[in-house]
């Protein structure tokens, strides 16, 4: 079981001591197959986003090799085109179970690099993954659009899904400026990944138009604040006008509108959107009230339907466990998770705009 004191940074009074945290890492490790891949859980399927926010949690409890693996099973089944498919059955990449390959999914692979890069120092490490962050960017920019924002995905037969999802084009913003880091980190710029990031970031602050309206999931609301695309003024006004719409006082954030469902990712997601715009006495109380949801071998229930008192779907995932962990990594102040979401080093495309 991983050491409580390789977890010091993860105690935060009232929502993890240090053996909590790290019977919450020993469960997304017992997760994680020989091969590297995370599955939700064992017996279910992977895909890649969740994969990689498991991963960073991996390597903000320092659990570094662990966290590499994942990342080296990206880069050993990554498709030719530079993406990967949607779900792959138990995280077996020879089985595949939606064979679509969706931009922020792929987009997410840089987030992963830059951080566990931030959390070890290790240039190697960069240099290896470089031509799989570089073919993922080229995927995901094939599928921007003339308005800038990133079509949704493309299918099994090569059919491109141009509508876009504002959730997923503020997942890529971030993993935009993650990549534009890892070039710069290695001297090779990418001014045509500059520009699209200054498209992107115009669309999703003045542009709501262009996406799918999907205002109904909580995170359409919360997505391009914690993506970096909204801050300061901007991003304190989204946040209040739908406050009251989504958060359930001391039960946690719902997921979908109006279902009476509250969701361990979601809130510890808030939390992390709420900390980045310097709001952490909030962040805290969200992260407590959804502790509710701590299983007794250290996961994370997905979520509770308040109006039938159940734990439903009856699943613990290694991504609801992930993201509570860098919450807590955030607001205890890791150097690498505070900024890949607090974006300290990363770039803010050139949109003039874009922090007002």
């Amino acid at each position: 079981m991983t050491s409580p004191g390789r977890t010091e940074r993860l105690v935060l009074p009232g929502v993890l001591t240090a053996e909590q945290a790290a019977r919450t890492v020993a469960g997304i490790l017992a997760t994680q197959r020989e091969d590297g891949a995370i599955p939700w859980f064992r017996g279910h399927h992977l895909d890649p986003w969740d994969h990689t926010e498991a991963a960073m949690a991996l390597d903000a409890a320092g659990e570094h090799e662990r966290a590499e693996a994942a990342y080296a099973w990206l880069a050993r089944h990554q498709n030719p085109d530079g993406s990967w498919y949607a779900a792959y059955a138990d995280g077996d990449a020879t089985a595949p179970t939606d064979r679509a390959r969706e931009t922020n999914f792929c987009a997410y692979l840089a987030v992963g690099v830059w951080h566990h890069y931030l959390s070890t120092g290790d240039d190697t490490f960069v240099d290896r993954m470089w031509p799989a962050v570089y073919a993922a960017m080229e995927f995901v920019l094939d599928l921007q659009q003339p308005g800038g924002e990133i079509g949704w995905k493309r299918e099994d037969d090569g059919t491109s899904v141009t509508d876009a999802l504002l959730t997923g084009s503020s997942s890529v913003y971030q993993a935009l400026r993650c990549a534009l880091a890892i070039a710069e980190q290695r001297e090779e710029p990418q001014p045509d990944w500059e520009l699209a990031l200054g498209r992107l970031g115009h669309a999703i602050r003045h542009h709501p138009e262009r996406f799918l309206d999907k205002a109904h999931y909580s995170m359409d609301w919360y997505y391009p604040v914690l993506g970096g695309a909204l801050r300061g003024t901007a991003a304190k006004e989204r946040i209040e006008s739908a406050w009251e719409d989504f958060v359930v006082p001391g039960l946690g954030v719902r997921c979908v509108l109006p279902n009476p469902w509250v969701t361990g990712g979601e809130s510890a997601e808030l939390a992390l959107a709420l900390w980045a715009m310097g709001e952490s006495d909030s962040a805290v109380q969200v992260l407590k009230w959804v502790q509710h949801l701590r299983a007794d071998n250290g996961m994370y229930w997905t979520g509770y339907v308040f109006d039938d008192d159940a734990v439903w779907p009856e699943e613990q995932t290694s991504w609801t466990a992930g993201s509570m962990l860098l919450a807590v990594a955030a607001l205890g102040g890791d150097e690498a998770t505070t900024a890949v979401f607090g974006g300290e080093r990363l770039p803010t495309g050139l949109d003039p705009d874009c922090c007002r």
